[in-house]
């Protein structure tokens, strides 16, 4: 199934990122853990792209068998950034094989000693162009979206642009960036929507059980913590047991107050933790439902 025929439902949706293993040694471990969130039935679930590509077979592997032996619908990351024409049709051509049909389009990260002239895609919307080019209508795609602006933009309103840029390419829908409040993302829907942007919004949701990784990502990625979250992060981040209790209220509170706004679709990367995937569903069950 489409992504796009599940976000025209309007109904509320809950779905779960995961990704592959960065070895073949872990990759009956990984496969398992995603299993058990399928388990869990979430309206869909992508799959990541390893940095670089490396592990971009093990991506379609993990979404073919959620797919094929699971009935989950799947999303698979593709990134351009050291890839060229005909390493992204081989993609392509994989991902039709093994009967996926949505794709979330990524530049992805540039790796550390790559100049950006040198690449063969410098954009995601140029990556959009290359499916739509070469598979047509096969794939519903996908992209990424930043409610705090992309790190690169030198400012907001060139960032919208620039996403705007991305659906005239023939981009479908959005996934954000994680966020910590939600008057940031409704703001930006109120934003892009003047801009002409009317694709559906994915909201990422990212419930925080360890305070060390969140901090890392928030510096790469330029999300803001709000005080009410640091504050919650300094009571519990020295008991594990607490600030995953705690951090997974705070995802809770997040996507019920997303759903009674309008946003109908919350995708929960949820770093292969099935019990926290599973806390979070129990947490909204008669919601969605």
């Amino acid at each position: 199934m489409k992504l796009i025929e599940i976000f025209n439902s309007k109904k509320p949706g809950l779905s779960f990122e995961v990704y592959p293993p960065k070895t073949w040694d872990a990759f009956e471990s990984v496969r398992k853990t995603t299993e058990e969130i399928a388990k869990l039935k979430p309206s869909y679930m992508s799959v990541t792209y390893g940095a670089g590509g490396g592990t971009s077979d093990y991506t379609v592997k993990i979404a073919s068998n959620l797919k094929n032996n699971f009935g989950v619908t799947t999303l698979a990351h593709l990134s351009c950034v050291t890839s060229d024409r005909k390493r992204i049709r081989e993609q392509l051509d994989l991902l039709s094989e093994s009967g996926i049909e949505n794709i979330l389009a990524l530049r992805g990260d540039i790796p550390q000693g790559f100049e950006i002239k040198s690449l063969s895609y410098h954009y995601a919307s140029e990556l959009i162009r290359e499916i739509k080019e070469y598979k047509q209508d096969s794939f519903c795609i996908g992209g990424a979206c930043y409610p705090e602006g992309h790190p690169e933009s030198p400012t907001y309103m060139d960032d919208i642009k620039h996403l705007k840029e991305k659906v005239d390419a023939g981009c479908e829908f959005l996934t954000t960036q994680m966020f910590f409040d939600n008057n940031i993302l409704y703001n930006f829907m109120y934003r892009i929507r003047e801009a002409g942007i009317e694709v559906p919004v994915v909201a990422g949701i990212m419930p925080v059980t360890n305070p060390k990784s969140i901090k890392r990502i928030c510096s790469i990625s330029g999300t803001a913590l709000p005080q009410r979250f640091c504050r919650i992060v300094d009571r519990y981040g020295d008991d594990p047991e607490a600030m995953k209790q705690a951090g997974i209220a705070y995802a809770t509170e997040q996507i019920i107050d997303l759903f009674a706004n309008g946003i109908n679709d919350v995708h929960v990367y949820c770093m292969n933790k099935p019990d926290v995937a599973e806390s979070i569903k129990n947490n909204i069950s008669a919601i969605l439902c």
